[in-house]
């Protein structure tokens, strides 16, 4: 319990404040014992403000508004009073309500901690932290570094350069080491994210005005520089020159950066070699392109955060959605979104199969349900007439090598003609799984380029399907 008389929460420091409330949800997580719902609502907040007897806290969305509004406000109160001995009432808000206020009255002699000088509209997306990022083999290294930093800035590996693709996940981890900074490891730190063409506007504008002197002495207030995109800097001589300013005083000052681009630092043509020499100064890690196990795990944690059943949605579906949309993280989230606003405004179904899967992203993927088009099943009949078989021995379980071969065509014939992913396929033939559909494709894709006689039967195959 925190040593507090009462009245004493009240007159709090942002940073102590951050540390009562940890405590709080230290408290709540024990009582609760209940992780995963501990984890989608509770992990992430964040007090904003004391009015008077009422604090008000920030929540992610708003299932965790109306949760934590009326299901879990008295436990809520009540652990709160064990860790403050203070009956308060609790007001739960968005962030994006949360910039409509101001911060943290009357507690600090009217000064806010977190108000900027310069990049006014900069801020700390508070549900992108470690919590609810998703780690798998494919970012494991930048997952590792991340935390490492997040624990000890300024102390370890400066700067840390984070380069991938778009859309797989650095700018979720600039926010989690901000936020993890900012609410556990230093709450009184000064966190500033940006990404490169926030840079390039303050900077231009300050100038302007005739102030990059002012812009510097900022800098030297901030403790934690968390810069996205720093390839938007190539070919910006004057404003290259402002960063290195920066960037020499805050490494030496051992106060830590933290860099991502879409590209290593050895490859970027349009910046100073003295910037990229320093920026392969500390540590460089790469995010591959996601594996699609580790997508369907972000898609479960997107259903939860939905305040949704996984098991309300069948597995093929979020396969699917790992199989079409696995280069891009945020393409992924943004096709699951579709299919929530679609279950949700459209066909409004508890339990969600492919067909709906399918009909939700049909407009980006192309991709036509099982009911509108050529179907897996008339295919099986095609192939097994061609070979003289009955459709069931090609979805049965022998493997004699005629068989064999006519089940591999067909699977590859669905796959081409109605592409549905390799999960659906799977439960056509019996139940097979997705490396059992992809294996026999690919012995019919290699055979195809040597075999000019298993060309011939697909071309027949191909026409009587059109014909039928």
């Amino acid at each position: 319990m925190v040593d507090t008389k009462s009245g004493d929460v009240m007159n709090k420091s942002v940073s102590e404040m951050a540390r009562v409330w940890q405590q709080t949800l230290n408290l709540l997580d024990e009582r609760l014992n209940e992780r995963q719902i501990f984890d989608s609502f509770f992990a992430n907040t964040y007090i904003h403000e004391i009015n008077g007897d009422n604090v008000v806290v920030v929540v992610k969305d708003l299932t965790s508004q109306r949760l934590l509004s009326s299901k879990y406000i008295d436990l809520i109160k009540e652990t709160f009073y064990d860790v403050t001995e203070e009956n308060c009432g609790f007001k739960f808000i968005l962030a994006e309500d949360a910039q409509k206020t101001v911060s943290v009255q009357s507690t600090n002699k009217g000064k806010v901690d977190d108000q900027f000088s310069f990049f006014k509209d900069a801020e700390l997306k508070s549900n992108l932290t470690f919590d609810s990022f998703v780690e798998g083999e494919f970012n494991k290294e930048a997952y590792k570094a991340a935390t490492m930093i997040a624990k000890r800035p300024g102390k370890v590996f400066n700067p840390l350069f984070i380069y991938s693709n778009s859309g797989l996940g650095k700018t979720h981890l600039l926010h989690a080491i901000g936020n993890y900074i900012k609410n556990t490891s230093k709450p009184g730190a000064k966190v500033l994210y940006i990404n490169a063409n926030d840079f390039v506007d303050e900077y231009i504008k300050f100038v302007k005005g005739g102030e990059s002197e002012t812009l510097k002495d900022f800098f030297s207030t901030v403790d934690v520089l968390l810069f996205d995109d720093v390839q938007f800097l190539e070919n910006k001589v004057k404003t290259e020159e402002m960063f290195f300013y920066i960037y020499q005083k805050m490494v030496n000052s051992d106060k830590q950066i933290v860099i991502t681009s879409d590209r290593q630092p050895n490859e970027l043509k349009g910046l100073e070699d003295r910037l990229v020499t320093r920026f392969s100064q500390g540590l460089t890690v790469k995010i591959n392109d996601p594996d699609q196990n580790t997508c369907v795990k972000i898609l479960e944690k997107q259903i939860i955060n939905e305040g949704l059943n996984v098991e309300d949605f069948d597995p093929a579906v979020l396969y699917f959605y790992a199989e079409k949309f696995s280069s891009n993280v945020r393409e992924l989230e943004g096709a699951f979104h579709r299919l929530i606003f679609h279950i949700s405004d459209f066909e409004q179904t508890k339990h969600v199969d492919l067909d709906t899967a399918i009909e939700a992203v049909q407009s980006i993927t192309g991709i036509k349900s099982a009911a509108t088009q050529l179907s897996e099943q008339k295919i099986i009949n095609v192939v097994a007439d061609y070979y003289n078989l009955a459709p069931t021995q090609l979805v049965g379980k022998v493997r004699t090598g005629q068989i064999a071969l006519a089940r591999h065509i067909a699977m590859y014939l669905i796959r081409i003609n109605i592409d549905v992913p390799l999960t659906k396929i799977g439960n056509v033939f019996g139940g097979r799984d997705h490396t059992t559909v992809m294996n026999g494709i690919e012995k019919v894709e290699n055979m195809l380029k040597t075999d000019e006689s298993l060309k011939a039967v697909i071309n027949t195959l191909q026409n009587s399907l059109k014909s039928n």
